[in-house]
């Protein structure tokens, strides 16, 4: 199993208008991707930003790549996040993960 882990960043008060975007709109693609095992939307705010990150696991690269393109370690961005992000990060991480079960 792969995760694929995407930061973004905006001011304070675009905090609750754009969890509410990842919550639908944002994280669809990911959900129709044939693949995608799960969706998860981290937030922390900060005095000065609201950091997100969307955490979604995968099959396999090939998975994330139907999602991503073939450059899939490239973050991909909407128009809805333009005017919201405080930048767009090129790159997101992708970790090899493990279910632990006794």
């Amino acid at each position: 199993m792969i995760t694929r882990i995407w930061h973004g960043r905006t001011a304070p008060k675009h905090a609750a208008s754009y969890l509410q975007f990842l919550l639908h709109e944002g994280t669809r693609e990911y959900l129709q991707t044939p693949g995608n095992l799960s969706v998860k939307v981290w937030q922390k705010m900060d005095p000065d930003c609201c950091h997100f990150w969307t955490v979604t696991e995968w099959t396999n690269i090939e998975a994330i790549k139907k999602f991503a393109g073939e450059d899939y370690n490239k973050a991909k961005y909407y128009p809805e996040d333009e005017g919201i992000l405080l930048e767009f990060e090129e790159g997101v991480e992708h970790c090899e993960s493990f279910v632990v079960r006794e």
